[in-house]
């Protein structure tokens, strides 16, 4: 099992992580009986503001498995991650935060929840409210109903930076995903079974945390942008419902017209032109939107297909436990 941490203000929190860690790197058994090992930490340098860099180097001294990606600027915390996942080895791969709020106790858990179901990703589902604070809590998850709806897929709002994934997955992910991607969409075009498991978040470290409103906003925004058509093709339908409001609208024009009802001459025929030609150009611009959203997956490095392993030759085929 490789672990992937992004680290961008890690100077307080990150020895604490490491050292909870540390006893995962001895053979482990989880809870349903299956057996893991942690072969590496990989952590990953995002260039934070903070003495970061140093921590790094005196945990790749201290703990033997623990090793750094340097990373040349600071690229944001999926981009990281990104980074992470194509330097790992393991069969396994999880993602965890520095800040101490992730519990590696949880990936046992985990672990079950990928065996029992055969599911080639595992999403932490916390079971306590995120120690955000109730308005950031409140966005999060409007922003994740929204995600929903606009994706057509309920994955969406069970995104966690939390995650248990098979190796192959998340190397493949790296592999292909464009800059401009947001790494769980991108998990979720090839991923064949997604769930989660229920755990407990923790308070974070004492630390500030690396998101401004500002931030929060432009990585909800990139969800949405690659999310697929789905938002582009709401273009065509605003089209189409301007396009029918404007035609049921010349029938009412022309029942008044016949029964003399209309006051003012020269704005009933105004309305309508204005409704049709309002459908006409957003139908219009749907059309090309299409094309556009063609360009943008393969701009965002959206494969066709994966070949992978046959799943009873890779971790999930590995059903023996070790008896308690």
């Amino acid at each position: 099992m490789s672990i992937v941490v992004p680290v961008y203000q890690g100077e307080r929190t990150l020895t604490g992580v490491l050292e909870e860690i540390e006893p995962l790197t001895r053979l482990s058994i989880t809870p349903d009986g299956y057996s893991f090992q942690v072969e590496e930490v990989l952590l990953v340098f995002d260039h934070g503001p903070d003495d970061s860099a140093s921590i790094i180097r005196s945990i790749t001294d201290r703990f033997p498995f623990a090793r750094g990606i340097w990373l040349s600027k600071n690229f944001g915390q999926h981009a990281a991650t990104l980074a992470g996942m194509a330097s790992s080895g393991g069969d396994w791969i999880v993602t965890l935060d520095e800040d101490g709020q992730h519990d590696p106790s949880a990936i046992g858990g985990m672990l079950d929840t990928a065996m029992r179901e055969q599911a080639s990703v595992v999403y932490a589902k916390p079971t306590n409210p995120a120690p955000h604070g109730p308005v950031r809590n409140v966005a999060s998850k409007t922003a994740k109903y929204l995600l929903t709806k606009l994706s057509g897929t309920g994955a969406a709002a069970d995104y966690q930076s939390y995650r248990l994934m098979l190796g192959n997955i998340g190397r493949s992910v790296a592999a292909y995903a464009g800059s401009g991607v947001y790494l769980d969409v991108a998990i979720g075009w090839v991923a064949s079974r997604v769930t989660t498991s229920p755990v407990e978040l923790r308070e974070e470290g004492e630390r500030n945390s690396g998101y401004s409103a500002r931030r929060l906003f432009s990585h909800f925004w990139r969800m949405i942008l690659t999310t697929g058509t789905r938002g582009l093709r709401i273009v065509s339908g605003l089209g189409v419902i301007f396009a029918v409001i404007g035609v049921v609208f010349a029938v009412v024009i022309f029942i008044q017209r016949l029964a003399g009802d209309i006051a003012i001459q020269g704005w009933a025929s105004l309305s309508v032109l204005v409704l049709l030609s309002a459908g006409f150009i957003l139908f219009s611009l749907g059309i090309i939107a299409e094309y556009i959203g063609i360009n943008v997956n393969m701009a965002m490095g959206k494969p066709p297909y994966l070949i992978t392993t046959d799943p009873a030759d890779g971790p999930l085929g590995r059903t023996r436990k070790v008896a308690k």
